[in-house]
Formats: C-alpha cells, structure tokens, sequence
C-alpha cells in the first residue's frame, strides 16, 4: 500500500488556503513524488507501516508533501507533459515554438522538487539523530 503524508486538512493548515478539488489525488502523487526521489535518500527510522517514527520527521513529510503539492496546483502539471513535446507548430498565421531537447517532460517543473521541501526537510529541528537528509548508506 502507498504511504501518503498528507491530508486536504493538512494541506489547508500548512499553506492557510483551501485545497484544491483534488487535493487528495494530488497529495497521493506528490508523497509518491517525494518518497522515489527524495526520502528513499534520507537516513530516519520508520515504524511497522514504513512511515518515520519520529513525530518531526513525519510532521516534516507532511509538510513536505503539502509543499510538493502547492507546487503542482501552482504550476498546473503533475506529470511533465506539458514541458514535453513539440519543437515548433504552425496552424494558419499562428506560430509556436519550444526547445526540442525536453521531449519527455523529465525536465519540467512538475518532475521538480518544489524548493519549499527542501526548506522543511532542512529545517533546524531536525537534527542528525533523527534525520539525515541526503544520507547515503554503505551495508
């Protein structure tokens, strides 16, 4: 089962702003988003179901899935399609161009940690006995 982070009511306490209709399905792709390529990263224990054990490491995945969150309602793309794609297009007088070296999205802003994750996750309170964030362990 998925582990998601954050809830529609934490996401209003945390950003003071009422969540977007779909806050939840956003929230699922945003933890998701997070724990591939931020958590699995960081150094914190985690109980039975694999959430941190701590209470301000998982208030600070919260929180960061709530920023991660924000940013994708700001930004309006959850997957990157729309920095995918075309170089230039021509339909009668209009003209549109991109940069064709983004073809797959991997580069857009939806495929980004959103700076304010990074600024929860680095937080003073988090100290090294209970999160290390970017820690890489050698078994």
């Amino acid at each position: 089962m998925a582990r998601i982070y954050a809830t529609s009511e934490d996401y209003q306490a945390y950003t003071g702003q009422t969540p977007p209709s779909d806050a939840e399905v956003l929230l699922a792709k945003a933890s998701r988003f997070l724990e591939s390529n931020v958590f699995k990263i960081c150094w914190y224990e985690v109980d039975a179901d694999g959430y941190p054990s701590n209470a301000l490491v998982r208030q600070a995945f919260r929180d960061a899935a709530c920023a991660q969150t924000e940013w994708y309602d700001e930004i309006g793309d959850t997957t990157g399609a729309t920095g995918a794609g075309w170089g230039s297009v021509s339909l009668g007088s209009a003209s549109l161009s991109r940069s064709v070296t983004n073809v797959s999205g991997a580069a857009s802003p939806a495929r980004e940690i959103a700076p304010a994750v990074l600024d929860v996750l680095g937080a003073s309170d988090l100290t090294p006995d209970v999160f290390r964030l970017g820690s890489v362990v050698d078994w």
